[in-house]
C-alpha cells in the first residue's frame, strides 16, 4: 500500500513540522507531501526544502481581510498535492467552519495545554498563574470549534516552583516533538484511542 499523504502548515520555524517530516520515513504510513505558510519568510520553509518537500506560501495579508477569499486559494493549492491528512503545526490562523469542513476527519493540529484548559493563546503563563502542578501540550482533530476537537494525545511535564513561561514552553516543547509524530502515525494506522506519553 502506498505511503499517505501529509500537508503540513505552518507560520514560523516550523519545529513541530521537522519532528513530523523525520517520522515519516521506512515503515511510517505516511509522506510528508507539501509545507505550506501563510508568512513567506517562515524559516520553516528553507527547512522544508532542505529536506526535499515541496513548499508554498498563501500570504493572508495579501487577501486583506477577506478570509474566505484566502482560504479558497489555501484549498486550490494544498488540494493539488492531493494529501490525505493535514498537520497543523503552528499554523497562526483561525479558519472558518468552511476550510474546516472541507478537511473534516482529515485535519489534526497541536496545542500547548492539556485541553480543555487553555484554550486559544499564552497558555504556559495561563498555566502558572492558575497554580497548576503540570502542563503540557495535547494533539486533537480539528473541528470549527477553536482548539475544541477529540483529543488524539497528550503529554504533561510538571511546573515547576521557578518556572517562567518560557521555561515551560522550552520543556513543554521537547514533548511536543514527540507526541505529534506518534499520534501522527497512529492516526494513518487509524488509531484514534488517546496516547499518553
Amino acid at each position: 500500500m502506498s505511503p499517505k499523504k501529509v500537508a503540513i502548515l505552518i507560520s514560523g520555524g516550523g519545529s513541530n513540522m521537522v519532528s513530523l517530516a523525520k517520522s515519516m520515513t521506512g515503515d511510517h504510513p505516511g509522506r510528508p507531501c507539501l509545507v505550506l505558510s501563510n508568512v513567506p519568510d517562515a524559516g520553516g520553509l528553507q527547512k522544508a526544502a532542505d529536506m526535499g518537500i515541496a513548499t508554498e506560501v498563501v500570504d493572508h495579508r495579501d487577501f486583506k481581510g477577506d478570509r474566505e477569499a484566502f482560504e479558497t486559494k489555501l484549498i486550490s493549492v494544498i488540494d493539488a498535492y492531493e494529501p490525505d491528512v493535514i498537520a497543523m503545526a503552528g499554523f497562526m490562523r483561525i479558519l472558518t467552519p468552511t476550510f474546516i469542513g472541507h478537511y473534516a476527519g482529515k485535519m489534526l493540529n497541536i496545542h500547548p495545554s492539556l485541553l480543555p484548559k487553555y484554550k486559544g493563546l499564552h497558555t504556559h503563563q495561563r498555566a502558572i498563574e492558575a497554580g497548576d502542578a503540570e502542563a503540557g501540550c495535547s494533539v486533537h482533530e480539528v473541528t470549527a470549534e477553536l482548539d475544541g476537537g477529540p483529543i488524539l494525545g497528550q503529554a504533561r511535564v510538571p511546573i515547576l516552583p521557578e518556572d517562567t513561561a518560557d521555561d515551560l514552553a522550552a520543556r513543554v516543547l521537547v514533548k511536543e516533538h514527540l507526541l505529534y509524530p506518534a499520534v501522527l502515525e497512529r492516526f494513518l494506522r487509524g488509531e484514534t484511542d488517546m496516547l499518553s506519553l
